[in-house]
C-alpha cells in the first residue's frame, strides 16, 4: 500500500513524493505493477492535451503560454515534456524545464523532462503510466509535449484527448507536413510566430488541406490559430478552441471512443513487450538457426516459438 500513501502525498502537494512515484514509473520498477493497481481508482478525471510538431516551432514557449493561461483559470497542470534521450545517461535533457522556469514556483504547476530512450515517435515507452499517477495527483490538466521527430505526431494521438499541432514559417512546406501523417491526428492547428512575413502563407495552406479531408456531418473540424506565444497573442483563442473541443468529445461520446483505443494501443505495447521477452528466453536462437539453414520453415518455427513461449507464460 506504499503507492498509497504517495499518492496521498502527491495529491496533499507534496513534490517529492510525485517525483518518486514517476521516477518508479520511468526506471520500470517492479513495483510499479502495484503502485498503478493502488492509485487506479483515482484516475480518468485529468484532462489530456497533446502539443507536438517541429522542432523549432516553439512548443515550449506555447506550453509556457498555456500554463500561464491555465493557471489564470484555477487549474492544476502538469507538462510531461518527453526529451531525446541524452548520449551519455539515457536521462533527459532539461532545456524544456529551461524554458518554462517561470512556473518553477508555481504550486500548481508540476514540469517532467523524460527521456524518450531511442523508442519510437519519441514518445517514452512509460508515458501512459507517467500520465496515470498525475491523474491520480489531482492534476486537471495535462499536457504532453514531444520532440517533433518520425512518428511523432501520430504516436501522440493515441495518448492525448486532444492533439495541437505546430507550425511555424520557415519550417518547410506545410503540405510536406500533411505527408507525415499530422492531418489525420491533429484537432487543433496552431501557426505559431504569426509576426513573421509568411506566417499568413502557412495559414492558407493548412486551411487547404483541412478543406480537402473527408468529414461526416457532426464530425470535428480542425479550427487553425495564430500565435505569436512569445507575446502570449493567439493563447487566449487556443484555450477557447480546446475548451470547445473538450465539450465536443464529451458530448458526442468520442471521449469514450478515443479512451478506449488508446487503452487499446497500452495493453497492446504490454502485452508484446511480455510475448518479446518470453521468445527471448525461449528456443529463438535454436530456431532462427534451422530456418537459416533451411532445416525448417519460418512459419513452423514461428509455430513452434509461440507455442513454447506460452507454456513459459503459463
Amino acid at each position: 500500500m506504499a503507492g498509497n500513501a504517495e499518492i496521498d502525498k502527491a495529491r496533499a502537494g507534496d513534490v517529492r513524493a510525485l517525483a518518486r512515484l514517476l521516477s518508479l514509473v520511468e526506471d520500470e520498477s517492479p513495483r510499479i505493477r502495484s503502485v498503478i493497481e493502488d492509485l487506479l481508482p483515482q484516475t480518468g478525471r485529468a484532462r489530456v492535451i497533446g502539443l507536438t510538431g517541429a522542432p523549432g516551432a516553439g512548443k515550449s514557449t506555447v506550453t509556457g503560454a498555456l500554463l500561464t493561461a491555465f493557471r489564470a483559470a484555477g487549474h492544476r497542470v502538469a507538462v510531461l515534456a518527453v526529451d531525446p534521450s541524452s548520449p551519455f545517461t539515457g536521462g533527459a535533457l532539461l532545456g524544456d524545464r529551461i524554458r518554462m522556469q517561470e512556473h518553477a514556483t508555481d504550486e500548481g504547476v508540476y514540469i517532467r523532462s523524460m527521456a524518450s530512450r531511442g523508442h519510437l515517435g519519441g514518445l517514452a515507452a512509460s508515458t501512459p503510466q507517467a500520465v496515470r499517477v498525475l491523474d491520480a495527483a489531482g492534476f486537471e490538466l495535462i499536457i504532453i509535449e514531444t520532440v517533433g521527430v518520425g512518428q511523432a505526431e501520430v504516436a501522440i494521438a493515441s495518448l492525448a484527448d486532444s492533439v495541437v499541432v505546430l507550425l511555424a514559417p520557415g519550417m518547410g512546406d506545410a503540405v510536406q507536413a500533411a505527408k507525415a501523417g499530422i492531418l489525420e491526428v491533429a484537432d487543433l492547428f496552431v501557426v505559431n510566430k504569426a509576426d513573421k512575413p509568411d506566417a499568413q502563407q502557412v495559414v492558407r495552406d493548412v486551411r487547404n488541406m483541412v478543406a480537402l479531408a473527408d468529414r461526416a456531418e457532426g464530425d470535428w473540424k480542425p479550427p487553425i490559430i495564430s500565435t505569436t506565444a512569445t507575446r502570449s497573442e493567439g493563447i487566449g483563442e487556443l484555450t477557447e478552441r480546446l475548451d470547445q473541443h473538450w465539450s465536443w468529445l464529451n458530448s458526442t461520446g468520442e471521449l469514450k471512443r478515443r479512451r478506449q483505443a488508446r487503452a487499446r494501443e497500452e495493453l497492446t505495447a504490454l502485452a508484446f513487450a511480455a510475448l518479446r521477452a518470453r521468445l527471448a528466453a525461449s528456443r529463438l536462437d535454436e530456431l532462427a538457426g534451422q530456418v537459416a539453414d533451411g532445416t525448417l520453415d519460418p512459419f513452423a518455427a514461428a509455430d513452434e516459438l509461440l507455442d513454447g513461449a506460452g507454456q513459459r507464460g503459463a
